[in-house]
């Protein structure tokens, strides 16, 4: 896994777990519809994994990158 992925929060955090709302804070995600770019790797796979049900996943090429965003 390479590359950067999109994750963007489509639910609301309200009736989720503490612990789902810490991994929504570690993956930089606050309000309903707000997004991060981030690296494709296993870390961060495992973080959606635990909100899956709340986010929304997309893959990113460089031409969808802002120009001079890092994307971390």
């Amino acid at each position: 896994m390479s590359g950067r992925i999109r994750i963007t929060l489509r639910r609301s955090r309200i009736g989720s777990t503490p612990r789902q709302r810490a991994v929504l804070r570690g993956l930089g995600l606050g309000k309903v519809d707000s997004s991060v770019v981030r690296l494709d790797d296993a870390a961060i796979r495992g973080m959606v994994r635990k909100v899956v049900h709340l986010v929304e996943v997309q893959t990113v090429t460089d031409a969808g990158l802002a120009p001079g965003s890092t994307g971390s």
